[in-house]
């Protein structure tokens, strides 16, 4: 959907150099270097994957198809890039539950990338975000079942490791 694989100092890079960063044209550090499907910084002139802008902010319908559709492709850091421009625009009684669905997003890139510590604690914490949206569940989501399965997957990556997880056990469904 996106495309932020140029350098900032490339025509149409969108800013200056700085000191070696990328940074937009407010001077804002950005890095502009492109990125595997996990999220990684990859050398400039290879090509990575389409990424999602710093300052992109959806409404929660198309950001919840568009988090589950990076989430469908194995791409977690991107769902969480999504997300996380909805949590910082949401009103106050929804923000927490946006941070944990960003927050799920980037426990589900720590397992993608072996990391299971990173992955199980950031799995928990976003549970424990979201839980509270249970009784009276916004946009769809199904907070309840979410909640749950994301508790679950916590525990078997504690319990197991990743190595006896599958691209299918990584992936929630975020609406109905």
């Amino acid at each position: 959907m996106w495309d932020m694989n140029t350098s900032s100092d490339a025509p149409g890079g969108g800013g200056t150099p700085h000191r070696g960063r990328d940074r937009d044209t407010g001077g804002r550090p950005r890095n502009a270097r492109p990125r595997d499907a996990l999220g990684r910084p990859l050398p400039r002139g290879i090509p990575g994957v389409p990424t999602t802008p710093d300052d992109v902010v959806l409404a929660p319908a198309p950001a919840l198809a568009e988090a589950q559709r990076l989430l469908d492709a194995g791409q977690p850091f991107h769902a969480h890039e999504v997300l996380e421009g909805t949590w910082k625009s949401a009103p106050e009684d929804e923000r927490e539950l946006w941070r944990g669905l960003a927050q799920l997003a980037v426990g589900l890139t720590h397992a993608r990338r072996g990391n299971a510590t990173g992955a199980s604690r950031l799995l928990a914490r976003a549970a424990e975000r979201i839980a509270p949206y249970a009784e009276q569940p916004r946009h769809g989501i199904p907070v309840a079942l979410l909640t749950t399965w994301t508790r679950r997957l916590a525990h078997r990556i504690d319990q197991d490791g990743l190595e006896a997880l599958s691209p299918a056990d990584l992936t929630p469904r975020l609406h109905r």
